[in-house]
C-alpha cells in the first residue's frame, strides 16, 4: 500500500538524499505477478536507473522487475521469495547491490528463504528478532536504508 508504515518513514529519507520517489498503489489486485506487470508498465519509459524498495510481496515484485530493467539497487524487507503461487522461483545473479532485512519470527515468509537467496546472490542480509511486519526494527531499517542509498547514489 502506498500508505504503509514502512514507506512513510523511508520515503522522506530517500527524498532528503535527492531521490525522486514513487509509491505505487497495488491494492486493486492481490496477484503478485499482476503487480509485476503494473510496475513494469510504470518503469517502461524510465530513462534513469531505479532503486527499488519492497516489503513482502512488494519485495518479490521489485526483484522480478529488476531482472529486466536498469536497476541501481534493491532494498527488500521480508521478501516473499520461493513461495507457492508465485511465478518466479529462480533469479539471475544481480550486478547491483541488494540489502535484505528479515525477521527470525516471521510466520508468513520463512527467513530461511532470504538466507537461501542471499547466499546465491552474495548480498547483504540482516536477520532481526522481529516478525513479518518488522515493526520492532523501524530504527534499524531507517539506518540501513539511509546507508544503502548513500552507498549507491
Amino acid at each position: 500500500s502506498p500508505l504503509s508504515r514502512k514507506i512513510n518513514y523511508l520515503m522522506p529519507i530517500a527524498k532528503e538524499l535527492g531521490c525522486k520517489t514513487i509509491s505505487i498503489d497495488y491494492t486493486m489486485t492481490k496477484n503478485p505477478d499482476v503487480r509485476v506487470n503494473i510496475l513494469k508498465d510504470i518503469l517502461k519509459d524510465e530513462k534513469d536507473e531505479c532503486i527499488l524498495y519492497g516489503s513482502s510481496m512488494g519485495a518479490y515484485v521489485s526483484l522480478a522487475v529488476a531482472e529486466n530493467n536498469q536497476v541501481k539497487g534493491l532494498f527488500l524487507c521480508a521478501p516473499a521469495l520461493y513461495l507457492e503461487g508465485y511465478k518466479i522461483h529462480t533469479y539471475q545473479k544481480a550486478d547491483y547491490p541488494i540489502t535484505i532485512i528479515h525477521g527470525k519470527q516471521d510466520s508468513i515468509v520463512p527467513y530461511e528463504h532470504s538466507i537461501q537467496f542471499a547466499e546465491k546472490q552474495n548480498c547483504e542480509l540482516h536477520l532481526v528478532n522481529d516478525d513479518h511486519a518488522l515493526s520492532s526494527s523501524e530504527e534499524l531499517i531507517k539506518i540501513l536504508f539511509q546507508r544503502f542509498l548513500i552507498s549507491i547514489i
